[in-house]
């Protein structure tokens, strides 16, 4: 599709100086009506002033749109399900929200009888990739109009530059010698990178975290939490029924006011390069430790090894953004199968940055008998005589390398 050929194009839209920049350019470049779309998926911030800047800007179609239960109904909660993280640590709070964006861009798109969908993910990022792997793999023949890899506006200065040329208000600028963070925000969690933070040897300032208290200056008893599980996701916290977008707000607040969920990290980007970013994850962070604790008792020893060698592909396929692929699907069809037994209560302990799990239990699907595993006597459940033909029959190739290794 030519420049010529692109006659209304949707914009993700969240009122910022890029994606301002951006409507702006694509009526310059493309001559194109422009139709804007701005999630919210718990960042925390006001909309309306996005939808009155649209306004202002001219644009006759606008979409608004609470995603919040969806958001976690059907992207986080099935991602910790599988108990994805990825490089051992970061819990995918960026990740997994990209595709549910790109998603709606789509049927926005199909609604409105657009050409191609806009973005403002820069050509040395992740996101780029998230968002439009998820549009190619809904909307095959659509146009993916990605200004940040087109433009010569590669700095903030220009785009400042080029929106105080053509009256664009923009507004919270930066403060002269302010730490320049890039902040993304959802209900799993808030990133910060750039700026100072490009050096991975500096300390942020205890200033920079929004949602999580100072471990240090966290409250000085502990709290405990009891958490109630249903097929793998958490249905009740401290016995009150919520949805799922109430549970991690409310995990959310409790681990924030106990300092959990901080992470510093240098990870490795799909485009090849490494990037530090710092994270606060506090609800989430809670709800990995449980979920453990709850498949713990409820989940066959096997299947627990099974899902452990495959969460780091599941995580990648994640991060890397093949949210709707083949092969996530084809995973998260035996992840979800494995959750049908996970069942159950945890109770877990806040305290100054550490979630500790206290108890689990399960009514109709605890694995763990104490008549077997008990140290004391067990009336027969278990003939310890058993275990010396178990252990000589796994030895059996440890002693036949053994003799071999003699005889050399």
């Amino acid at each position: 599709m030519t420049i010529s050929e692109v006659k209304k194009v949707v914009l993700a839209y969240s009122g910022g100086l890029d994606t301002s920049v951006i409507l702006k350019w694509l009526r310059e470049t493309y001559g194109c009506e422009v139709v804007t779309f701005t999630a919210d998926i718990g960042q925390g911030e006001e909309l309306e002033p996005a939808r009155r800047k649209a306004k202002l800007m001219g644009v006759k179609e606008l979409f608004i749109e609470d995603l919040r239960e969806e958001f976690v109904r059907d992207f986080v909660f099935p991602m910790f399900r599988a108990s994805a993280v990825y490089e051992g640590e970061y819990l995918l709070g960026t990740s997994i929200a990209r595709p549910l964006i790109a998603k709606r861009l789509v049927e926005i798109a199909r609604r409105t009888g657009a050409d191609a969908i806009s973005h403002g993910a820069t050509g040395k990022g992740n996101d780029q990739v998230r968002f439009e792997l998820t549009a190619y793999a809904l909307m095959p023949d659509v146009k993916v109009i990605a200004p940040w890899r087109e433009w010569d506006l590669t700095s903030r200065e220009k785009l400042l530059a080029y929106a105080g040329t053509h009256g664009i208000p923009i507004e919270g600028r930066r403060r002269k010698g302010a730490a320049p963070y890039s902040m993304d925000a959802n209900l799993l969690h808030i990133s910060y990178e750039g700026g100072i933070l490009e050096d991975p040897s500096y300390e942020p300032e205890e200033s920079m975290w929004r949602i999580t208290a100072s471990p240090e200056k966290a409250p000085n008893r502990p709290e405990y939490v009891e958490l109630t599980y249903a097929k793998g996701d958490i249905v009740a916290v401290n016995g009150k029924r919520r949805s799922p977008a109430a549970v991690l707000t409310e995990l959310n607040r409790l681990g924030g006011r106990h300092g959990i969920g901080r992470l510093d990290l240098v990870e490795n980007r799909y485009v090849g390069m490494k990037s530090r970013g710092c994270y606060e994850t506090p609800g989430g962070t809670i709800m990995l430790k449980a979920h453990r604790a709850m498949e713990s008792i409820t989940l066959d020893r096997e299947v627990v090894a099974l899902k452990d060698d495959l969460m780091p592909r599941y995580a990648r396929l994640v991060y890397n953004g093949y949210w709707f692929s083949p092969e996530r699907l084809a995973l998260q069809a035996l992840i979800d199968h494995t959750q049908r037994p996970v069942n159950g209560t945890v109770r877990v302990k806040l305290y100054k940055g550490t979630v500790l799990v206290t108890g689990r239990a399960s009514k109709t699907d605890s694995l763990f008998d104490p008549a077997i595993s008990t140290f004391e006597e067990d009336g027969g459940a278990y003939n310890q005589a058993d275990a010396e033909g178990f252990i000589r029959l796994n030895a059996l190739r440890l002693r036949i390398a053994a003799k071999l290794k003699r005889r050399r």
